[in-house]
């Protein structure tokens, strides 16, 4: 019998200062229907082995109940696909969409995967 067939998942860590969004947002971005993605990795010699991630609503996507669900549901699907997907030593700022409300939860998980994959290949 082998060991375990999952590869040890990488530790994520919250975003939480203004500097650590915007040093994401200079660096790659994919858009799909209801989820826009920025990555960026670490700078320095030790960037860390964890992934970070931050969240973002803006007022376009309707008062401060509809930013706070959509950012709910984007941590949501964040903690089922982010250590999976996301690459140690980057950090990743999730952005919700109009449409992140509306779509339903496999299209947004959908969504988000087709997003974190595409980026883990650059």
């Amino acid at each position: 019998m082998s060991g375990p067939e999952n590869p040890i998942l990488p530790e994520t860590r919250r975003l939480k200062k203004r500097r650590e969004f915007t040093f994401a947002r200079d660096g790659i971005t994919e858009r799909r229907k209801s989820v826009v993605i920025q990555a960026r990795a670490r700078a320095g010699d030790a960037p860390a082995d964890h992934v970070g991630e931050g969240f973002t609503a803006t007022k376009k996507i309707g008062g401060a109940v509809q930013r706070n669900r959509a950012k709910r549901r984007l941590r949501e699907a964040s903690r089922r696909l982010l250590a999976r997907y996301g690459r140690p030593g980057w950090d990743y700022v999730f952005i919700a969409r109009e449409a992140t409300l509306e779509v339903g939860w496999s299209r947004l998980l959908d969504d988000m995967e087709s997003a974190l994959i595409s980026l883990a290949r650059i």
